[in-house]
């Protein structure tokens, strides 16, 4: 992948969206704490962008032994993926108020299903409005799209995965890394899981250092030079974690940017903390 196969900007989406096939735009307005971004979407939104509920949509229901946001099944994601209205051939650019943090979540999912034409809106719904360009109200209902996810029809995942016990192994050989802020890496805090600390071997990699204070994926350069003083340079396989498999996501799409391949771990911290025969580490950088 390549920056443009991850990014879109606010001008070219309105250059696409006037074209004769514009692509099926996704709101997922979710955060930590705010979890239900419904009203804000219907207060304000891209021109025909539906609303995609991450808690409903973007997760199976929570269990102490798979995590907060489990993966949904596959034929579950590919259902919601036609009530978005998305039709084989569509391409998908997916956006949010929170840099992209969210919205994350569904392009990696729509990848991990074998969709290759999906976007993040870099910047998301700051850099539109910032660009001039206009918003609507309400909600908005597609007809029913028809697309077939590659996995549903496969079994076999476009994106990798790793599960606890891989990620217990996985500093031996690679780089893992903790999307999560500092503290809680560091084990300062703990607001949602069961117990505070990180996975040993982890290396703390907040996924909000992806960004700009504007809210944008940081030039590619930078990136780069952030992720090599992590010792991601291509040379080591990467997995990511970080509370739950939501900005982890976030952070293999930044790696993706850079052409740059990594796992997700989507139990992350949530499933590993609620599992008493695992460790936990606290404390370094």
């Amino acid at each position: 992948m390549t920056r443009q196969d991850v990014l879109v900007t606010a001008e070219e989406l309105a250059c696409e969206l006037a074209g004769p096939r514009p692509p099926v735009l996704l709101d997922v307005r979710w955060a930590l704490g705010a979890p239900h971004g419904g009203a804000a979407y219907r207060a304000g939104h891209l021109p025909g962008a539906v609303f995609v509920d991450l808690e409903t949509e973007l997760a199976a229901p929570p269990t102490p032994a798979a995590g907060r946001h489990p993966l949904p099944a596959p034929a579950d994601l590919q259902a919601a993926a036609r009530r978005w209205g998305v039709r084989d051939g569509d391409r998908v650019v997916a956006y949010d108020a929170v840099g992209g943090t969210s919205a994350a979540r569904v392009w990696w999912l729509l990848r991990w299903a074998g969709l290759a034409d999906i976007r993040l809106l870099d910047g998301g719904l700051t850099a539109w409005r910032d660009g001039g360009l206009p918003l609507e109200t309400g909600e908005v209902r597609p007809a029913e799209g028809d697309v077939v996810l590659p996995l549903v029809a496969s079994g076999r995942p476009g994106m990798p995965t790793v599960d606890a016990d891989g990620a217990a192994a996985w500093p031996a050989a690679g780089v893992l890394l903790d999307a999560r802020a500092g503290e809680r890496f560091r084990g300062e805090v703990e607001p949602v899981d069961p117990r505070a600390g990180h996975v040993p071997g982890a290396r703390s990699a907040p996924t909000t250092d992806n960004l700009t204070p504007a809210g944008t994926f940081r030039p590619a350069a930078e990136l780069a030079a952030r992720f090599a003083a992590l010792g991601v340079d291509g040379a080591a396989p990467v997995a990511v974690y970080c509370g739950s498999g939501v900005t982890a996501a976030h952070e293999v799409a930044a790696l993706a940017s850079l052409g740059l391949p990594a796992a997700l771990y989507p139990g992350s911290w949530s499933q590993w903390s609620a599992d008493p025969a695992r460790p936990a580490a606290t404390g370094g950088e």
